[in-house]
């Protein structure tokens, strides 16, 4: 299975080519508060306009958004529309553009009105012309594409049928990037899809599938079929179905795969298919395989439509969603130099959060320890662990103590739902970490008393409290390496 903690930060180092409709975004926003005299409609207050790169040109930006290069070629009128793309293009460095320029083109333009309190679209305003490019500029498109060609690792088709993707140029870009074994992704758009034969994979939607194979494509069984036969039309080596909250259906070489889709609350599906299209390119120009490239896509999506707009993506965003929290917990929660706790705290304290704190070496992790973890932070908001570092456990346990590593015990203990960040502290007490969090809540085992409790002097002096929890009978580290140097 493909390494996604190892290989993502390798996302940097992909070029991609997308070709497509390129087209203006604009969001309106306001508040709708009224109905018109005039008419019956809702009359928008404006309060926002927000103009972004989209149709394939969104592919475009979610590549660069995730650090990989692009590659795009396009189409736009001699017109203010094409005007500002190409101005918000050259914003994008990771984007190499070459549009073509087409006078007699009208460059397609989406205006969105929405609702701001609601979150809710009330109409889109388009000026487009949907005709295929003449013979001129479909020369000039294959030239931009053959010349790229060979310094990318994947294709994108971006078909919106708006025109810049006729036949000629599919057959083209597909042919060539087989001559030299770039895999093809195509988001499609029409009935005839067989005008994208050859290509490695197609990523149809449900509706798209059934209009495609004239079929139902409404169960999994229905929708696997459909997909087996649109496949073998194509001659593709992948079939990625999008279902929305249905999630995804992979049909390849292998049984069909299903996905559900993660559950999150959606804002906005506009340009999610651009997100797909461009992670699934993305992985497999890093040489993932189908089904990698459709999971990293399916989380990619649903941080997107969790936003408001044509949104993209970070690769952290794309990690923190697709990663357990168990494997980010360390570069999420460890503090080894103390100047990055303060960010953590500022950002708390402006929440209003209780902060909690408790310490201890916590060198082989038992319930006692666990029990402690979590009801110091059922006391608080936020918990903060200062952990022994290892010459100090030496120095309080003696040699041959901390059985496991800092980074060791670190790690173990940031997996932990309860532990919110985790200190390391050289010093034989935790005063002086103490002194620095300024915690709300000072825990420890019962096994001491309040007055026995380091820092307790400067908790209380801000107001704090001191919070001992009873400790779990028969568990203790030092036991536990004493039976284990023991033989029991």
């Amino acid at each position: 299975m493909f390494d996604f903690d190892k290989h993502l930060a390798d996302l940097t180092e992909q070029t991609v080519l997308c070709v497509g409709d390129l087209m203006l975004d604009e969001f309106v926003y306001g508040e709708v508060t009224r109905i018109s005299p005039e008419a019956p409609t809702p009359v928008i207050a404006v309060k926002r306009i927000e103009m972004m790169i989209g149709g394939a040109g969104n592919v475009a930006r979610n590549l660069a958004a995730l650090g990989t290069r692009c590659v795009f070629v396009g189409v736009v009128g001699d017109d203010d529309a094409g005007r500002a793309l190409r101005e918000a293009l050259t914003t994008h460095p990771l984007i190499e553009f070459h549009l073509v320029v087409d006078p007699a083109r009208q460059t397609t333009r989406k205006v969105r009105f929405v609702s701001e309190h609601h979150s809710t679209h009330m109409l889109r305003a388009d000026w487009e012309m949907a005709s295929s490019v003449d013979a001129a500029n479909e020369n000039a498109l294959i030239g931009h594409v053959i010349e790229a060609m060979p310094r990318v690792g994947a294709v994108v088709l971006s078909d919106y049928a708006k025109g810049a993707l006729t036949p000629r140029v599919i057959r083209v870009v597909i042919d060539a990037a087989n001559k030299l074994k770039k895999p093809v992704v195509v988001d499609p758009k029409g009935r005839d899809y067989g005008i994208y034969r050859g290509a490695t994979v197609i990523t149809p939607n449900r509706q798209e599938l059934a209009d495609a194979t004239h079929s139902a494509a409404k169960t999994d069984d229905q929708v696997v079929a459909a997909a087996v036969e649109l496949g073998r039309a194509l001659g593709t080596q992948a079939v990625l179905v999008t279902r929305s909250e249905a999630g995804m259906t992979l049909v390849g070489e292998g049984a069909p795969i299903h996905v559900p889709a993660y559950p999150v609350r959606v804002r906005d599906v506009s340009g999610a298919g651009d997100t797909v299209v461009a992670v699934v390119a993305a992985m497999l120009a890093m040489q993932a395989d189908f089904e990698s490239a459709m999971r990293a896509a399916n989380a990619a999506a649903a941080v997107v439509v969790g936003k408001r707009g044509t949104a993209t993506l970070s690769v952290a965003e794309l990690r923190s969603r697709i990663l357990p929290a168990a494997t980010l917990a360390p570069e999420e929660k460890i503090v080894f130099d103390w100047a990055l706790l303060e960010d953590h705290l500022a950002e708390w304290r402006r929440q209003g959060l209780r902060v909690g704190f408790t310490n201890g070496c916590f060198d082989l992790l038992h319930p006692g320890h666990v029990k402690l973890l979590a009801g110091a932070r059922a006391a608080c908001d936020r918990l903060v662990v200062g952990l022994n570092g290892d010459a100090s456990v030496t120095r309080l346990k003696g040699e041959g103590r901390p059985v496991q590593p800092v980074t060791a015990r670190a790690e173990v203990l940031a997996a932990l739902e309860a532990v919110d960040l985790v200190v390391v502290f050289d010093e034989d007490t935790p005063e002086k970490l103490i002194a620095r969090v300024k915690p709300t809540v000072l825990v420890k085992g019962g096994d001491y008393t309040c007055e026995q409790v380091v820092g307790r002097e400067i908790v209380e002096a801000l107001g704090g409290e001191v919070v001992l929890i009873d400790i779990v009978p028969g568990h203790s580290t030092t036991s536990m390496v004493e039976r284990s140097r023991n033989g029991r």
